[in-house]
């Protein structure tokens, strides 16, 4: 086991506030940092995650903004749909913005599904919002976790054990990745499950991908605010050609940013790097004047 450094006890232990939100009947979980006043800071998880993927990150964005996290309905102790899509999500995005009372228009960082609802977001509400952050969301082909919704096990059969350590130990990151940071994965495997009349099982819901999850081409193209990609260096989701396809998406004029040694999940493998990586083009954003790009409708 590797030892819990002091930045991520640190971490999880910084005081934050909770929150519900209801969004067209379903209650949104919502986790807080930071002062009330401060620039609006919004991560969104990834598919079959929750807000607390983001909880040992979010913390050390506080000084300087209103950090907030939520779980999308369908995850984590959020209500479930009847159906899901990327634009219920992006409304979802916007709810939690809204009642959050920031200042003014929020930046979005999304990973893996979480970029995909990102994109969704800065396409419908752009002008709404003052940047936008995908994190290693592939436009050209299905996410991981929508690939493991339609064709795996995991997500449309989840298990039921009878105890928490039983299920904890049954954590597995989609798609597999090495990862040498344990504190992390035991942090979120811990979070992930809540006990049940039946037993102890996961907190998303079973049918989250059968809803209409679409292509996000167009939507990238489309997108009027700032935008900028973050890949891992190692990650087998958003390899060099689809960040190039993206970069061409994007209008040649939005930064590509590669976490070295980061595959998919690299705010597990890489969190220190991710975080430098964001606090540096967040500061960027601050001073610096946006280019305005034409819309990229010719790409193939």
């Amino acid at each position: 086991m590797t030892e819990v450094p002091g930045w991520f006890t640190r971490a999880t232990e910084a005081p934050f506030e909770r929150s519900t939100v209801d969004v067209e009947g379903a209650a949104i979980n919502v986790m807080s940092w930071g002062t009330v006043g401060k620039p609006g800071l919004v991560f969104v998880h990834g598919g079959a995650a929750h807000a607390n993927w983001w909880s040992f990150v979010a913390p050390m964005f506080a000084r300087d903004w209103h950090a907030v996290a939520f779980d999308l309905s369908g995850h984590g102790e959020s209500g479930r749909r009847a159906q899901y899509s990327q634009h219920m999500w992006a409304k979802e995005v916007m709810t939690v913005s809204e009642a959050a009372a920031f200042p003014g228009p929020p930046v979005v960082v999304g990973h893996s599904l979480g970029g995909m609802v990102t994109i969704q977001t800065a396409a419908t509400y752009g002008d709404q919002l003052r940047g936008a952050v995908i994190v290693d969301t592939p436009v050209r082909r299905p996410s991981p976790e929508q690939e493991e919704g339609r064709s795996g096990r995991s997500f449309r059969s989840p298990g039921v054990y009878a105890t928490r350590e039983e299920a904890e130990s049954h954590f597995r990151l989609i798609p597999p990745q090495p990862c040498e940071n344990d504190y992390i994965i035991d942090w979120i495997a811990y979070h992930s499950i809540h006990e049940t009349p039946a037993g102890w099982t996961w907190k998303f819901d079973p049918e989250l991908f059968k809803g209409t999850l679409v292509p996000l081409r167009d939507q990238l193209a489309s997108v009027q605010c700032r935008v900028a990609l973050f890949t891992g260096d190692r990650s087998a989701i958003v390899d060099p050609d689809t960040a190039e396809y993206m970069y061409e998406l994007m209008g040649r004029v939005a930064p590509v940013i590669s976490i070295p040694e980061a595959y998919h999940h690299l705010t597990l493998d890489q969190p220190l790097a991710f975080v430098a990586a964001l606090r540096t083009l967040l500061a960027d954003w601050e001073h610096s004047v946006g280019f305005k790009r034409e819309r990229a409708t010719t790409v193939e």
